[in-house]
């Protein structure tokens, strides 16, 4: 392997580094910075074993990757390196398995079992060590432990017999609220809610998840008994104001009494400690009040901030998790959905038999299905937003199916296209961006009727036209990412919209993308919004709310930007008619399956995919890996 020279000005390097660290940096495996908190601790600790060092500056890389540990045996499989790089990850010279993890045993800056926190000698020694080796899985001893906060946490939950609820009441109840003919998944998700200390309600956009907690919510509350207290939260505000207001809505349509129940950040129901960033004022010390806690987009929650919560809630309080595990996971470390799904089946704390008089249905679902439901587990699976291309499409996907998902976008129709492109079309630009006609026509209709709205002072519809087109990106810079296709999408709409952005900064028309939370304007990270023309007085920004649009002087905006294109994470959570994707080139190491299937599933009317057919098979067959003890059996 042929390895250039890095320029001493290119952080991305650790010149001082030698040996393995040096040669895994230049191939663009390790940052500089994983070497640099590696070579630290060696140097803190006086370890100098070249194959401990690399195994340090490896679970830092994982963490920084979405990873609470790293499989030592196995990480060369699981590896990317930097695209630009072109390294061979095989051809690195990576450490012979047994000796590898035998080094890091008897290394002073690992322990190895859960009692070897300390031991005589150096001083190191007589301190928590930074790392912690469980049979192969090397972590960093902050995560191992809160991966022991969740798992402890959630098997004493699950092994416990929380009061049995009046049965003949509850089944009154389930009849009440979900009157659908059964076999109904989501009256299943409500008796076991009534049942289970802890209830995971899994499914896609648009199978159902907030109805059934809003009407869940009802059938504890009418249970006999005194009223339960209710707590709703999401990891980011946006998702709460967006919970909060579906079940509002949900309970104005059927009269469920559920208007007094508001929802928050978790950060806000946990509340934060001064002078700290990951701890709360609730804690084991001081549980949370709460009866019932329910937590929406639980994919995005990421390790930390569930170990926090489950902290927090009562031993005695009903847990419901709510979310998609096929989502792209939390930008932190941690991917706790998708590990409580895929965990091993448990014993059923209530027999089959009474859930299944519950709900009055036969709950022989097959054995995925089966082993799910042994952890509390339920998989909604009808679609109600988006129809049978786009779910087809989005079950090849999750499938990891490449020929037919190439099939359904190649045969396209109403709801599906593709934009098949060669492999440097986006990078030269130029003519070739011609067959990107569709995608222009799209971002021009909606922006065009967008600032018509905006400027004849129509909030509410100009907020609705928000929805119409969205371009997403895996990347936020480069070729490919949000930053040039948002200039490119304003450029088009500017051509053809006369005095488009003549105002100024905060011209009328001009898309809105909240970047951080605002509590004072009770605006939060991932809000939408538009400039509106207010007439005889200067434009307003409007939000979306439940109760109508919300107007800001946008002078009182610090954290915004606009929103021509957003990056396919950003846009989790949200749904619009029309999504074209804008797919990186195959070596992106951005590329997953879960990208693919969000950013598919955010589309209402129509998805519209733009890349080649290398882009579309690499992304399907390279699902997000994200190393967790959460999966294994407890030691």
């Amino acid at each position: 392997m042929t390895v250039t020279e890095p320029d001493p000005f290119d952080v991305r390097f650790a010149l001082r580094a030698d040996g393995p660290l040096r040669a895994f940096n230049d191939a663009g495996v390790l940052s500089a910075a994983d070497v640099h908190v590696a070579v630290r601790l060696g140097r803190l600790a006086g370890e100098d074993d070249p194959r401990v060092l690399l195994a340090v500056a490896l679970a830092v890389r994982g963490v920084r990757l979405g990873s609470v540990c790293v499989e030592l045996p196995r990480v060369h499989e699981t590896v990317a390196v930097d695209g630009e790089s072109g390294a061979d990850v095989d051809a690195l010279d990576w450490p012979e398995p047994v000796g590898w993890l035998a080094a890091c045993a008897r290394s002073v800056l690992v322990a190895d079992s859960p009692s070897d926190d300390s031991s005589s000698g150096s001083p190191v020694r007589q301190q928590a060590r930074p790392l912690r080796l469980v049979g192969t899985l090397l972590y960093l001893d902050r995560y191992w432990r809160q991966e022991q906060v969740v798992r402890l946490e959630l098997d004493a939950r699950t092994a416990s017999r929380p009061a049995a609820p009046d049965l003949p009441a509850l089944r009154s109840a389930l009849a009440t609220y979900f009157p659908a003919a059964p076999p109904d998944r989501q009256r299943l998700a409500a008796a076991m809610a009534a049942l289970r200390p802890v209830t995971v309600v899994a499914g896609g956009p648009g199978t159902g998840k907030t109805t059934t907690v809003a009407r869940l919510l009802a059938v504890l509350r009418s249970l006999p008994g005194p009223s339960p207290r209710i707590a709703l939260a999401a990891p980011t505000g946006k998702a709460a104001a967006r919970l909060q207001e579906a079940v509002h809505a949900e309970s104005a349509r059927h009269v469920l009494g559920l208007d007094d129940i508001t929802a928050s950040t978790i950060h806000r129901l946990l509340g934060w400690r001064p002078g700290s960033h990951s701890r709360f004022r609730h804690d084991r010390d001081s549980r949370l009040p709460y009866d019932v806690v329910v937590v929406d987009e639980t994919s995005m929650v990421s390790l930390t901030l569930m170990s926090r919560l489950l902290e927090a809630v009562r031993p005695d309080a009903r847990l419901v998790l709510v979310g998609d595990p096929d989502q792209l996971a939390s930008v932190e470390a941690g991917a706790v959905l998708g590990d409580l799904v895929a965990r091993p089946a448990a014993r059923w704390a209530q027999s089959a038999d009474q859930l299944a008089e519950l709900v009055a249905a036969d709950l022989d679902m097959g054995e995925s299905d089966s082993a799910l439901l042994r952890n509390a587990v339920v998989r909604l699976t009808t679609v109600h937003r988006y129809g049978a291309q786009i779910s087809a499409l989005a079950s090849a996907v999750r499938a990891a199916d490449a020929d037919e998902v190439l099939a359904i976008l190649r045969r396209g129709g109403e709801a599906v296209s593709f934009v098949e492109i060669e492999a440097d079309t986006i990078e030269t630009g130029g003519r070739s961006l011609g067959s990107l006609d569709a995608v222009r026509a799209d971002a021009v209709s909606a922006g065009a009727d967008l600032t018509a709205a905006a400027r004849s002072g129509d909030a509410a519809s100009a907020l609705g036209l928000l929805e119409r087109h969205r371009l997403l990106c895996a990347h936020r810079r480069g070729a490919y990412g949000v930053s040039r296709w948002a200039t490119q999408v304003e450029r088009w709409v500017a051509a053809a919209v006369d005095g488009y952005g003549a105002e100024g900064e905060w011209y009328v028309g001009r898309p809105l993308l909240v970047t951080a939370n605002d509590y004072e304007l009770e605006l939060f990270n991932g809000d939408t919004g538009v400039v509106v023309a207010q007439h005889g007085q200067e434009p307003s920004a409007a939000f979306l709310r439940g109760s109508g649009p919300l107007l800001v002087n946008p002078a009182r905006l610090s954290t915004v930007q606009s929103v021509h294109a957003m990056t396919v994470h950003r846009a989790q959570g949200s749904q619009f008619d029309t999504v074209t994707l804008l797919l990186p080139s195959a070596d992106s190491p951005l590329l997953t399956r879960e990208l693919l299937y969000t950013a598919i599933t955010r589309a209402r009317s129509h998805v519209r995919v733009v890349g080649t057919e290398a882009a579309i098979r690499r992304a399907v067959g390279r699902p997000i890996v994200r190393a967790s003890g959460l999966r294994l059996p407890a030691a």
